[in-house]
C-alpha cells in the first residue's frame, strides 16, 4: 500500500477536492496543514510552494493530475470497474 502525504492549507478548494477524492476512493492519506511551521518547512524542502502538494511513496507531485494519481495508486478511473 502506498504512503500518501497531502500538504494542505485552510480555505483551499483544490486541497478539499483531492482529500474528498481520495476518501471516496477509500485511500488512506496523512494530511499536513502548513499552518504548522514544521509542515510548511517540510514542503519548502521539496521545492513546493503551493498546496495541495502530494508525496506518494516519497515521490513529489506538484500538481494534481488524477490520471497520474490513479495510475500510481492502481485506482480505476471508472466507478463500476
Amino acid at each position: 500500500m502506498s504512503r500518501i502525504i497531502i500538504y494542505t492549507q485552510n480555505d483551499c478548494p483544490p486541497c478539499a477536492f483531492i482529500k474528498n477524492y481520495l476518501s471516496d476512493q477509500q485511500v488512506d492519506f496523512e494530511e499536513r496543514n502548513i499552518q504548522n511551521a514544521a509542515f510548511r518547512q517540510q514542503m519548502i524542502e521539496h521545492d513546493a510552494f503551493a498546496t495541495p502538494f502530494l508525496l506518494i511513496d516519497d515521490e513529489p507531485m506538484y500538481q494534481i493530475d488524477l490520471d497520474q494519481i490513479n495510475q500510481k495508486l492502481g485506482l480505476s478511473t471508472h466507478k463500476n470497474d
